[in-house]
């Protein structure tokens, strides 16, 4: 068969897969002579074929265009792709297939109901609103255990990225302040730090974006809902609001987007005297003497601007830092928050916390066990901060019922590219995904544009791209990375097809207060066999996030070190010092610089 030969049959032929599509309850394209085909036509006797008289090649085309299958048999479900033939026979085998063809006779309260209302499930139902769909977003916050809670907009917005910041720049105006001395400014007073104003600044400004989310919504004609949402059948949800008071809803699809919240030590005293990231940021007092338990970036994070504003600061950590990270990057990192007045307690756990007095801050005791010798130590502190990791809030919101495959281990959902469960109908995004990063920007992006692909009737089905994510730990010394970290990329090319180039550099800014000379650190890992392309980019300095930005939007195009080499830097800049890199990890040059 000949294939499509332009862009008017490729448009006819769109616009009658699409009506096949609409008008039937199932759909499976196939080929009279293909067994996988046959197989399907088993599952369900509701099938409507499109065989080989229909152009089938053109028809595939298009189909390939639309679903990003190539093969045979292609199944929709309810104007739902389904997939080919072992997804359809797995549906069948689970009971899943029935409840689809089931549903068809079914009136839904909504189209579309978003379970979690922070970054991710506010983008998806926002965009999906504006296509036109009766969307729903349910979100509750279980307070902490110290009794915390917040509003609409999930972590990032409430206890994560933005407070984080605001509180990491605090942390920065201290350095600067000691800086301008050097350059020039004379001032005698006094200077200190203020917690309560801090906080409660940083805490109205959450307040507006609270609000800002809910009329947001509420100009998109989304439905919010204050109240826990749980599973009770697949198409049904009951939603309980603070009051107790259970409300039932139906929706024809689901997107999961409950996030994570911090984990705990499961050792005695933690969750009675310990605090973690979800305490912090709105704490009435300051912490005091602090120490810190983890080496997830939170911690390192909360740790750094502790201890910038002043605050003696210990953490401790059981092995390594920033797991997934760049472990040169990470280590880095670490050695320069240790030479500015963090200490670090490495290779130990706490096995017990005590109160030893009451107090905004109290004290606290900690008994801590060496992970290699067994010695017992004890350690005296004013507030503990537990930041060793997050656990994926899918236990209690009756996925089970759903019939949802979830890691037992971890509680994340295995998805596919298109962030559809197991379950046909539910999609799930954010952080809750297994493998893949937990970062606002990405939850945000997988929304947007799964709504796009459910209900935009666009033949272009754009997916999120997983692997090309530009990030910054905000370290006292900030940390930007974009694409594979130098262990991974190794294992997955060989060291001989990589060639790293790397140098130390002097911010122009640190150079007249003489500070950090040779500190700050880039290198950029490229692939030998792909004409030197960039597959790992990092940098260690200041402006990180900034810095790393744009970097990340070269990378999305496949910059190579022949096009940094030729692009003009910004002088004087940090971020020139990719265009300049010539020594290799492998010559073992000298990466040393004079000056800026």
């Amino acid at each position: 068969m000949p294939p499509v030969e332009n862009e008017a049959s490729r448009s006819r032929i769109k616009a009658r897969i699409q009506e096949l599509i609409d008008s039937n309850l199932v759909v499976v394209f196939s080929k009279s002579y293909c067994p996988y085909c046959n197989k399907v036509k088993e599952s369900s006797s509701y099938s409507l074929l499109l065989l080989e008289q229909y152009d089938g090649s053109s028809y595939q085309d298009v189909l390939h265009a639309m679903t990003g299958q190539k093969t045979v048999p292609s199944v929709f479900i309810n104007k739902t792709h389904i997939g080919g033939c072992d997804k359809t026979v797995q549906a069948h085998k689970d009971g899943h297939l029935q409840q689809l063809l089931a549903a068809e006779s079914e009136s839904y309260d909504y189209d579309l109901i978003v379970i979690g209302g922070g970054s991710g499930g506010l983008a998806c139902s926002k965009e999906s609103a504006s296509l036109g769909k009766k969307v729903m977003v349910l979100d509750y916050v279980v307070p902490t255990p110290k009794g915390t809670s917040w509003g609409l907009g999930g972590t990032c917005v409430n206890v994560g990225c933005i407070p984080k910041k605001l509180m990491h720049q605090t942390a920065l105006l201290r350095t600067a302040l000691q800086d301008a001395r050097s350059l020039g400014w004379e001032f005698s007073e006094q200077v200190s730090h203020n917690w309560e104003t801090m906080k409660t600044a940083v805490n109205n400004y959450i307040g507006s974006l609270n609000w800002g989310y809910r009329v947001s919504l509420r100009n998109k004609n989304v439905n919010y809902v204050n109240a826990y949402a749980e599973f009770v059948e697949p198409h049904k949800i009951k939603a309980t609001n603070k009051r107790g008071k259970e409300t039932f809803y139906t929706a024809a699809r689901f997107v999961l987007a409950t996030g994570e919240r911090p984990r705990y030590l499961g050792i005695p005293g933690d969750k009675e005297y310990c605090i973690t990231s979800d305490d912090l940021f709105s704490l009435p007092y300051c912490p005091g003497k602090t120490l810190v338990v983890g080496a997830s970036y939170v911690s390192l994070e909360c740790g750094g601007f502790l201890a910038g504003l002043g605050l003696d600061v210990t953490i401790m950590v059981r092995s390594i830092l920033l797991r997934g990270f760049d472990q040169e990057m990470a280590d880095r990192a670490g050695d320069y928050m240790e030479t500015h007045g963090v200490k670090f307690l490495r290779k130990f756990v706490p096995v017990k916390v005590e109160e030893l007095e009451p107090g905004t801050p109290g004290r606290l005791k900690v008994t801590a066990k060496s992970t290699e010798t067994g010695e017992i130590i004890e350690g005296e502190y004013n507030t503990v901060l537990i930041a060793v990791g997050r656990d994926a809030c899918t236990e209690k919101i009756g996925l089970d019922k759903a019939g949802v495959k979830v890691n037992p281990k971890n509680g994340k959902i295995p998805v596919n590219d298109e962030e559809q469960t197991n379950v046909p109908h539910i999609y799930a995004i954010g952080d809750i995904l297994e493998g893949k990063w937990e970062l606002t920007p990405v939850a945000i992006q997988a929304g947007r544009l799964l709504a796009r692909r459910l209900y935009s009737g666009s033949a272009t089905k754009v997916l999120c791209d997983y692997v090309n994510v530009p990030t910054t730990v905000f370290t006292p010394l900030e940390y930007g990375s974009c694409g594979l970290p130098e262990e991974k990329a190794v294992e997955l090319y060989g060291q001989e097809n990589l060639e790293v180039y790397h140098s130390l550099f002097w911010p122009l800014e640190f150079t007249v207060p003489n500070r950090d000379n040779n500190r700050s650190y880039a290198k950029i890992i490229c692939h030998k066999l792909d004409n030197e392309r960039v597959i790992g980019f990092h940098y260690l300095g200041p402006n990180a996030g900034e810095v790393t930005q744009g970097f990340g939007a070269a990378m999305k195009c496949g910059i190579t070190k022949e096009q940094l080499d030729t692009t003009i830097g910004i002088h004087p800049t940090c971020a020139e010092i990719f265009t300049t890199m010539e020594v290799t990890k492998s010559s073992g040059g000298d990466i040393t610089q004079a000056g800026c």
